[in-house]
């Protein structure tokens, strides 16, 4: 099985991408989503961000996002400690996922693809960009942030251009009926290469 890296940076319309791989038969697996659910399920790493951030890092039993948040983006080196933490565990999450798919190959997205390392186990890689406004309109939309924040967020994230020269395609995702053809071409393109 074919493993496919999905990223872009904040804003650049990554979930919309995917749900189009998906809708055409791709198996999809988010690891921001199932990060999250492993900070809240997984008791070992429960334990051990409760070490690194103290005991607010949850609220009521769940992960305190807010709190972790205003940690992660004012000190690197805690996002950093926190990344070793996680991504081990969404790597193994992850082997487990692919072992029980039928799909001919399997989208990974991921917005910290490079960061994390996991774009050496990805056998092509597709990076999402977009217009700087546009991606600043689409996350205040969403997030009900001001642009400062979104600003201060994308700091945090790698240049679309280093993305683009780590990858096997990009895909401009600035008009949906454009996006969704950029998608099939490249769905085609990985059924040919796997059937080849």
């Amino acid at each position: 099985m074919k493993i496919i890296g999905l990223t872009g940076g904040i804003g650049s319309g990554k979930s919309t991408v995917l749900a189009h791989f998906k809708a055409l038969g791709a198996a999809t697996y988010i690891a921001d989503t199932e990060a999250k659910k492993l900070m809240n399920a997984d008791q070992e790493l429960r334990n051990d961000i409760i070490k690194l951030f103290g005991e607010q890092a949850y609220d009521n039993e769940k992960l305190n996002n807010a709190y972790i948040a205003s940690v992660v983006f004012k000190k690197a080196e805690k996002l950093n400690a926190l990344n070793a933490l996680v991504h081990p565990k969404v790597r193994e999450d992850f082997q487990h996922f692919i072992k029980n798919q039928k799909a001919d190959f399997v989208i990974y997205e991921a917005a910290i693809l490079f960061e994390s390392g996991s774009d050496q186990f990805c056998d092509y890689i597709i990076t999402v960009i977009a217009d700087s406004e546009l991606k600043i309109e689409r996350i205040m939309k969403r997030d009900g942030v001001s642009k400062e924040q979104i600003k201060e967020r994308m700091q945090h994230q790698s240049a679309d251009d280093y993305k683009i020269k780590k990858s096997d395609f990009v895909i401009r995702n600035n008009h949906l009926e454009n996006t969704k053809q950029q998608v099939l071409t490249i769905f085609k393109l990985l059924k040919n290469l796997k059937d080849a």
